[in-house]
């Protein structure tokens, strides 16, 4: 293993997700075993240009592995973004003889790491996938994904109590700027009638004429999904162009928007994130750099930076056809 490395620091970036807190806990207590010092960055990206550093300890971490969100805080930094931000972010690291980082997030937060290594090569970086969208290339699972599904599933379930009371068209909106992996599953997991995602073609027509084939199966209500990124437009949108087809507005929208990304991580988040903490810190002694390190088929993996960022994780072809086929 290398001796190179001597003080871990670990931050949490971008959006948060169920699960971070179980990844940071695995993180500090991995590296503090294995005799390393180990710091937090305050509010990601942000907290690194502004030197908000400090040392942490096992018993930072007690009790917070079922706890949302992320007790080391994060943020989107304009600063970081600047050659003279990530100027004083290395200085900053360097003060603290800091020569390894860990950073939990999305897309951003690996595009950052990339852009930083480049620029400063001495400094390894590791990155964990922590994002409810489940859309990094290079893992099955991203950390906060299947807490945001269930979520977004007992929502549904109770949406469709009143859908049914009522007789009404329900749009469900979840998130998903990019892709469709939270409304996909959420649709095959909540029995909905129909998923509108960013990466299958759809229209208003194929809508309506699947409400209609509905009713003459004397199904009164549905629930459909529509991700935030849907190409027709936001749930509210969809709604009111269906509505023009039908005498009677019967359709209603609920858009759970942020209570995805919160609460208490499931048991899959939990033992995912922190599988994926305890790696990075192996990974940084074995001398591994410049990689998200994520889940396939269910063995730990190595994507390059450039790779999870750089190419498109598509949805499972199965998934889509299985979906349409038990809406019917």
């Amino acid at each position: 293993m290398s001796k190179e490395i001597k003080r871990i620091a670990v931050f949490t970036s971008g959006g948060d997700a169920p699960g971070m807190n179980a990844a940071i806990r695995a993180v500090v207590r991995t590296a503090t075993y294995h005799k390393l010092e180990v710091y937090k960055i305050n509010r990601g990206y942000d907290g690194m240009v502004s030197g908000d550093i400090h040392r942490m300890t096992t018993a930072d971490v007690g009790n917070i592995l079922h706890r949302g969100g992320t007790i080391i805080k994060t943020a989107r930094s304009k600063e970081f973004m600047t050659k003279e931000g990530r100027q004083k972010a290395r200085q900053h690291l360097k003060n603290l003889n800091i020569n390894a980082c860990v950073a939990i997030g999305g897309n951003g937060t690996l595009t950052g790491a990339q852009v930083f290594t480049s620029e400063y090569p001495d400094v390894s970086f590791v990155g964990l996938p922590g994002t409810i969208d489940n859309d990094l290339f290079g893992t099955d699972l991203t950390i906060g994904f299947d807490t945001a599904v269930n979520t977004a599933i007992e929502a549904v379930d109770k949406i469709r109590d009143t859908a049914d009371s009522h007789n009404r068209l329900f749009f469900v909106e979840v998130m998903g700027r990019d892709s469709g992996f939270i409304a996909l599953n959420t649709g095959i997991g909540g029995g909905a009638s129909n998923v509108i995602i960013p990466e299958a073609e759809s229209s208003i027509d194929n809508i309506v004429e699947m409400i209609n084939k509905a009713k003459l199966r004397n199904k009164l209500f549905s629930v459909i999904i529509v991700a935030e990124g849907s190409k027709l437009g936001s749930a509210f949108e969809i709604a009111a162009q269906v509505d023009t087809h039908f005498g009677e507005k019967n359709t209603r929208v609920a858009v759970i928007g942020h209570l995805q990304r919160g609460g208490s991580p499931s048991a899959v988040d939990r033992i995912l994130a922190s599988r994926l903490g305890y790696a990075s810190v192996i990974a940084l002694m074995e001398g591994k750099k410049q990689v998200m390190i994520g889940v396939a088929n269910n063995k730990i993996s190595y994507t390059s930076f450039e790779d999870a960022i750089g190419k498109h994780k598509v949805l499972n072809d199965d998934l889509l056809k299985m979906a349409k086929i038990l809406a019917h």
